[in-house]
């Protein structure tokens, strides 16, 4: 299965900016782990999302 491409990691950014919005960092940071979203979509356990979705 394929999670590549820019509307998936589009998609992925405002999902955890709406999770930071709502919860802690440390949510976001689990949720990264648990997916494997940082070798997936390059995304670090510390990024904060300013603005995705907004």
């Amino acid at each position: 299965m394929s999670f590549g491409g820019g509307y998936n990691r589009n998609a992925v950014r405002q999902i955890l900016a709406e999770i930071s919005n709502k919860l802690v960092q440390q949510a976001v940071g689990r949720l990264i782990r648990e997916f494997d979203l940082a070798d997936r979509f390059g995304l670090a356990e510390a990024t904060d999302f300013p603005g995705v979705g907004r």
